[in-house]
């Protein structure tokens, strides 16, 4: 009868463990879908103020047409980009070309000076600085979750779940890694 009531108790107390194993990993698989929400709500942002950027630019740079088609382009790419991987490297081209079209605003005094331009580039720069923050708090929680969903005994609820890993936001230009040189 003890015996009986032992198992039973060991029973419910491995149920309630397993419970509130399978809670945590629900929570933090939210906690790593609201991270990318979060990503994507700064993109957004960012797609919306490009076409701004652009035709404030197209009245002071008629011959860099090439460069305002170039971030056109992109913006389209990333918008139109589904999965993690594809926008990841969506809006990494987008990245780089939203640069190139800075580098080339420097050699326009006119338009480097125009309020609007000053505007949109501060409003882009911000934006950056908000999806840079939000990558970051998007990897911290898939690697949060990636740790509970591999240690033990966490990954026997996970393999029963089906909780899989997450993937992290990763930049894939090697040269994007690189810290940019400034010469005078």
């Amino acid at each position: 009868m003890i015996v009986g009531v032992i198992l039973l108790a060991l029973m419910v107390l491995s149920f309630l463990f397993s419970v509130s194993i399978y809670n945590l990993l629900i929570a933090m698989r939210q906690n790593v879908k609201n991270g990318w929400s979060q990503i994507d709500v700064q993109l957004k942002r960012r797609h919306d103020l490009i076409p701004n950027l652009v035709e404030t630019a197209k009245g002071y740079m008629a011959h860099e047409k090439q460069t305002l088609e170039n971030v056109i382009k992109a913006r389209q790419q990333a918008v139109d980009a589904s999965g993690l991987k594809d926008k990841q490297q969506a809006e990494n081209f987008l990245s780089s070309t939203l640069r190139s079209l800075f580098a080339v605003v420097e050699n326009y005094p006119n338009l480097k000076a125009d309020q609007h331009m000053l505007k949109l580039q501060e409003e882009l720069t911000t934006t950056e600085n908000k999806i840079a923050f939000a990558r970051q708090y998007y990897n911290d929680e898939v690697a949060r979750f990636n740790t509970a969903v591999q240690t033990f005994p966490n990954n026997l609820i996970a393999g029963l779940f089906n909780f899989v890993k997450a993937d992290f936001f990763e930049i894939q230009n090697p040269a994007e890694k690189e810290a940019p040189q400034v010469k005078f």
